[in-house]
């Protein structure tokens, strides 16, 4: 009953919005754009690597960039559906179709399991091990993450960190099902990633997350922990361009000045008074540091 009458309260005070607006919510597009730079570069690095010309291989780009988008895009609006009882509470969430009813819970539900199916029998289409990886990356976002460790466990955002780096891996095996070091780097890459990322998001969201209930790092362990966290997570992302010396000398420099950048930010933090100023900032610079390296992987092979 409380529940329909905070979305009730919700919907009224709802600015209007388009029909593609809160599509484009549900969905969460963001996440979705975000994640199919990392699905592009791992399939591009697979052609690269596999002196394999993408121009031959339209129909795989195709389904994989189909494929990745709509179960993404699927994971994305289940999680709308079974979290729109606590996104009311949130300021960063209250405004969700699920939330402010312009989109019913039944339309979600099965736009949600459309979604990916689609995008599996897409991604199957190109190799058995990307629609495999599809359904571990569904599987670990919808139910590790969302369904049992977001709302009790303190390493929801590491046991979220699953799904995310998954991608680049659908995207190298949709052209070669076998996963080499480099392939394997993507996905340690973007497991690291997460955490400070996400950590930084929920320090400057830390009040709402606790209004809640969601137990995370910054609502439970406090600022200076989640710092320390922070600092230690992006200290891990040092050696990793080492190991993908295959893309060049310039990559490998090019990569740790970024991470090196990364880290003064966060031992700044240290030294800042104001924890949300700088968890903003290191935000921001996740964000950018992410897509600079995943283009800057592109590049190193194209000239």
């Amino acid at each position: 009953m409380s529940n329909t009458r905070a979305i009730t309260t919700t919907e009224k005070s709802a600015p209007e919005t388009s029909a593609l607006k809160n599509f484009l919510a549900l969905i969460k597009v963001g996440i979705v754009n975000s994640n199919l730079i990392t699905t592009f570069t791992g399939m591009w690095l697979a052609f690269y690597f596999n002196n394999i010309h993408f121009l031959t291989q339209l129909d795989t780009v195709f389904f994989t960039i189909l494929g990745s988008s709509l179960i993404i895009a699927g994971a994305a609006s289940m999680n709308n559906y079974i979290d729109r009882d606590i996104d009311p509470l949130m300021e960063r969430t209250k405004s969700r179709p699920t939330v402010t009813g312009k989109i019913s819970s039944g339309k979600v539900l099965a736009m949600s399991f459309a979604f990916i199916i689609l995008g599996e029998i897409s991604l199957f289409k190109t190799t058995f091990a990307a629609g495999v990886l599809g359904l571990i990356g569904v599987f670990s976002y919808v139910v590790l993450y969302t369904l049992w460790t977001k709302r009790r466990f303190v390493s929801n955002t590491v046991i979220g960190s699953i799904s995310g780096a998954i991608p680049p891996l659908i995207g190298w095996t949709a052209v070669d099902p076998h996963i080499n070091l480099i392939a394997f780097m993507l996905f340690v890459i973007m497991f690291i990633w997460q955490p400070p990322h996400f950590y930084a998001l929920a320090m400057k969201r830390c009040e709402e997350y606790r209004a809640a209930g969601i137990p995370m790092l910054p609502v439970v362990k406090g600022f200076d922990i989640t710092k320390r966290h922070i600092v230690l997570w992006v200290a891990a992302l040092l050696p990793l361009p080492f190991f993908m010396t295959e893309l060049g000398h310039f990559f490998v420099v090019f990569a740790t000045i970024l991470n090196v950048g990364w880290l003064i930010l966060g031992i700044y933090g240290y030294k800042m008074k104001d924890s949300l100023k700088w968890a903003r900032i290191m935000f921001i610079y996740s964000l950018n540091y992410l897509t600079i390296l995943f283009v800057t992987m592109v590049i190193v092979t194209v000239v």
